[in-house]
């Protein structure tokens, strides 16, 4: 991925909450059948690697962890938002008109290893861990214990688990970090009020940070 210095996310630690906080990543193999895309929710884990361990499962039915080897390269992209951007949300295009359209995003690219985990213990326990992870927002959650067991049973042996060592992790938020304050804080209340508030807030806080910096 390419990244100019102003957009690069180099702290871990925030690349890894970006990753628990949007979970679904698409993951790109390059297998028997070439390259593949897959949609998939994912749980990282932390505490075994620096990097982390990235979780998952597929469907039975669904042929890439037959198309991929044990200890082949893949790539999981995850995003936290993305949104239009037009030049005329610029304080500064209305003097000089030297502003551009461009799109703003966040993102986070974990290559890895996979591993195909065929076994029913490792896929009940992936989805033990994202149930309670993305369940705990309800009022009432849903609990595996929940369904009755003839019918869980047959389900957990229709998916496949895959586990993914993670090898190097780039980040990236390009959010108008290059720009004027006032050319930030005009974009950020743009996307506000047209209510894309995951970029509008991120670059609030851009902006608040370019002015602190300023201040120094």
């Amino acid at each position: 991925m390419y990244i100019p210095a102003d957009f690069e996310i180099p702290n871990i630690d925030v690349m890894h909450q970006l990753i628990k906080q949007h979970a679904l990543g698409i993951l790109f193999t390059h297998g028997n059948s070439g390259l593949d895309a897959n949609h998939i929710p994912f749980e990282l884990s932390i505490e075994q690697s620096e990097l982390g361990i990235l979780h998952a499962h597929v469907s039975r039915n669904n042929p890439v962890w037959q198309d991929i080897q044990d200890g082949d390269e893949v790539l999981v992209v995850f995003r936290a938002g993305d949104a239009y951007i037009s030049p005329n949300w610029y304080p500064s295009k209305h003097e000089h008109h030297q502003q551009v359209p461009t799109w703003n995003y966040k993102a986070v690219h974990a290559y890895g290893t996979v591993k195909i985990r065929d076994d029913e213990r490792y896929v009940r326990g992936v989805v033990a861990r994202l149930t309670r992870t993305h369940e705990a927002t309800q009022a009432e959650p849903w609990k595996m214990s929940d369904a009755p067991k003839d019918y869980l049973e047959p389900m957990l042996k229709a998916i496949v688990g895959i586990e993914i060592a993670i090898t190097r992790l780039q980040g990236k938020a390009k959010l108008g970090q290059n720009k004027e304050y006032r050319d930030i804080l005009g974009v950020a209340n743009a996307l506000t009020a047209r209510g894309q508030q995951m970029i509008g807030d991120a670059m609030h806080q851009v902006a608040v940070s370019k002015i602190k910096q300023s201040c120094e």
